[in-house]
C-alpha cells in the first residue's frame, strides 16, 4: 500500500506532515512545481523526514473540458510542451528540494496530448523519464507480475471513511495486490479531502504485522516489485 496526495497543497504540509510524521508513515507527494514556494520550508522538512517527491508537472495540464484547464488543455499540448512540464517540474523541484524525481503522477488521470487523429498518449515520455508513473480514479488495485511502472492504476481515497479504505486494502492484499491511494487536500473529510481520523486509523491498520500490508513509498515499492520480476 501507498498513499498519494497531488498537487503540492499546503494541508498537506500544515496537517498532513505531522500526521504522518507521528504515525511513522512515509508518503509519495506529487509536486505541481509551482505550488512548492507556498510551503517551501515544510517541503524541505518533507524530505529530510523521508518522504518522496514526485513529478506532477509545472502547470497540471488536463483536459479543456474542465474551466480550470481552459486555457491549459491537454488537447492543445505538443510532444514537446509535455516534455517541457514534466523536465521543467524535475528541474524546479531538485533546485528548491534537492531531489530529483524518479515517480510521476499524471494531472487528472489523463495520459493524452492532442486531439482526433493527432491524439497520442505521453506515457512513454513518463516511461522514458521515471521509476513510475500514477494514474486516478482507477478501478483496481494494481498486480505487481503484469503492472506497467509507468502506467500505474491510482485508487481515490478522498471521502472515504476508515472502512471503505479498509475493504479496499483487505481486498488487495488478498490478491497479493498493491493499492496506490491518491488524495489531495488532507484535514476534514469531504471533496477532494482525505480524512485526517481515517488516514490515522489506516496507518495503525497497516502497522499491525498480523494485517499482511506494507506501506512504503510509490519508488520503493515499485523498486521491488523490479527485484522480484
Amino acid at each position: 500500500m501507498s498513499l498519494t496526495f497531488d498537487d503540492a497543497r499546503p494541508s498537506q504540509i500544515d496537517v498532513g506532515l505531522p500526521l504522518l510524521d507521528r504515525l511513522s508513515a512515509r508518503a509519495t507527494f506529487y509536486l505541481a512545481s509551482d505550488n512548492i514556494a507556498q510551503r517551501l520550508d515544510g517541503w524541505k522538512s518533507a524530505v529530510a523526514k523521508g518522504h518522496e517527491m514526485g513529478n506532477h508537472t509545472r502547470t497540471h495540464p488536463c483536459t479543456g473540458n474542465y474551466r480550470f484547464s481552459l486555457h491549459n488543455a491537454l488537447e492543445d499540448y505538443t510532444r514537446a510542451r509535455m516534455e517541457g512540464e514534466l523536465d521543467g517540474c524535475n528541474a524546479e523541484v531538485e533546485r528548491l528540494l534537492g531531489v530529483k524525481p524518479v515517480s510521476f503522477a499524471y494531472p487528472c488521470g489523463q495520459k493524452f496530448i492532442g486531439r482526433g487523429e493527432k491524439t497520442e498518449s505521453y506515457v512513454p515520455l513518463v516511461a522514458r523519464r521515471f521509476l513510475t508513473g500514477r494514474g486516478y480514479m482507477d478501478e483496481s488495485a494494481n498486480d505487481p507480475a503484469v503492472c506497467d511502472l509507468a502506467n500505474l492504476m491510482g485508487t481515490p481515497f478522498d471521502d472515504l471513511g476508515f472502512e471503505q479504505m479498509k475493504k479496499l486494502v483487505d481486498t488487495a492484499a488478498e490478491e497479493g495486490r498493491w493499492v496506490v491511494f491518491v488524495g489531495h487536500d488532507i484535514g476534514k473529510r469531504g471533496f477532494q479531502v482525505t480524512d485526517t481520523a481515517a488516514i490515522e486509523q489506516l496507518c495503525r491498520y497497516a502497522s499491525d504485522r498480523a494485517n499482511g500490508v506494507w506501506l512504503d513509498t510509490v519508488a520503493n515499492v515499485a523498486r521491488h516489485v523490479l527485484r522480484s520480476r
